[in-house]
């Protein structure tokens, strides 16, 4: 998607955008206005730059700037385009020291087909998706669905992936976006990995409708592979997903809650779509359903350890590496790992937490007590525990390349709190 950053944009009363850049001619009469961020769109007939075609103009005016982005709904393989977009998430030139790199050509693939199946239906739903796609990620679920998918054809004597294969890590990554989308909306949350989340830039309507749309894309995908087993496993995810926010939204600021308690939302909300990635990569390779339950409970733990990783960086990094503020989930009441284990022997936190941080300065007191109790060793121990489990599910797996890059993973994870 092209943008041109306009200084000079004017909003007349039909609430047209007329800026200064190339992107100005508007016509068919198409405007949809949003909501606080004062966001105007419109179709512009051929337009500055050469080329016919209708594109969707959306105009956003911050203070005295307003940002323009231009594409065509009429040729989906431009939508990922822009440098920044989604073809920027994995270079052609691979890394050797790439964990994805056993499966780095899956994974090109995967980011081209991902361009045709998202739809042109709505050019609105595939700016919001657009978004959310070239905000970065590393594509891990779609990646573990390939390694693990390349892991285990040597056990049924199947050579190459098959087309199941690969549509199931497309709607692994279309469930994962469309889940992204609405817990920002959830979580009222201004960035994800350092860029504007989408109901920031285009409001909470049209990200609901845009995640809503995703899972409504990814069901149809996977209503057609015809695979009852596997249906079954996904559609468990997406009811996980409304399970995992219901029980995060009954527990705020609740200092009784208990590990078990934060271990089974930490599987609905992370552990569980991975943990049916894997399994279905192992479902469609057609291996005994005792290797595809190990994969399924490599996945599981994987995921558990992932998610109290990811609950202790909340802590330990800055504002600039976690691409949020830091002590977010503190700060809205969700109680993680290192705050449940840290309440066992501070009660001056307890004290704090259940005034909702009212007081100013006592988020900071509440941070900084969790930081000098054992909570954050403790979740590592936890972390551990977790990846120790995953890396022995590997151990039905042929020794392979897709198998070290799977350890690799859990290694990798564990690396990010060293």
């Amino acid at each position: 998607m092209m943008l041109a950053t306009c200084h000079n944009l004017e909003f007349g009363p039909t609430d047209f955008a007329a800026c200064g850049c190339s992107f100005n001619s508007l016509s068919n009469q198409f405007v949809s206005k949003s909501y606080k961020r004062k966001v105007i769109r419109g179709y512009c007939g051929g337009g500055g730059g050469g080329g016919g075609g209708r594109r969707l103009v959306c105009c956003r005016r911050d203070g005295n700037v307003a940002k323009c982005g231009v594409f065509s709904p009429e040729a989906p393989e431009t939508l990922f385009d822009d440098a920044s977009g989604l073809s920027s998430v994995l270079s052609e030139k691979k890394e050797s020291t790439s964990l994805f790199e056993a499966v780095s050509d899956d994974l090109l693939t995967l980011n081209k087909n991902l361009q045709s199946i998202v739809g042109a239906e709505n050019p609105v739903l595939m700016s919001a998706a657009e978004q959310i796609f070239s905000a970065g990620g590393k594509r891990m679920r779609p990646a573990l669905v390939f390694l693990v998918s390349r892991a285990t054809l040597e056990l049924t004597g199947l050579v190459e992936l098959t087309r199941e294969h690969r549509r199931l890590a497309e709607i692994i990554e279309m469930i994962h976006t469309a889940s992204l989308i609405h817990d920002d909306v959830l979580d009222e949350s201004d960035m994800r990995r350092g860029k504007e989340t989408v109901h920031q830039l285009y409001g909470t309507r049209v990200a609901v409708l845009a995640g809503d749309f995703m899972f409504a894309q990814s069901s149809w995908y996977l209503a057609n592979l015809e695979n009852l087993e596997v249906i079954k496993l996904i559609s468990q995810v997406i009811k996980d997903f409304a399970s995992g926010e219901i029980k995060q939204a009954s527990s705020l600021f609740d200092c009784d809650v208990k590990l078990d308690e934060y271990l089974i939302k930490s599987y609905y909300k992370t552990a569980s779509l991975i943990a049916a990635s894997t399994k279905g990569a192992a479902i469609f390779s057609a291996v005994d359903n005792d290797i595809s339950e190990q994969m399924y409970q490599y996945g599981k733990n994987l995921g558990l350890s992932f998610q109290v990783v990811d609950d202790i960086l909340d802590f330990t990094q800055s504002a600039e590496q976690l691409g949020k503020p830091a002590g977010s989930d503190l700060a809205k009441g969700n109680l993680t790992a290192p705050v449940i284990f840290a309440l066992e022997k501070q009660a001056k936190l307890r004290e704090i937490i259940e005034t909702e941080f009212c007081e100013t300065g006592s988020l900071n007191e509440a941070i900084e007590l969790v930081m000098n109790s054992d909570g954050i060793e403790r979740a590592r121990n936890l972390a551990k525990q977790k990846a120790d489990v995953a890396i022995q599910c590997l151990q039905c797996l042929p020794p392979s390349s897709f198998r070290l890059a799977l350890e690799g993973m859990v290694k990798f994870n564990l690396e990010r709190i060293d």
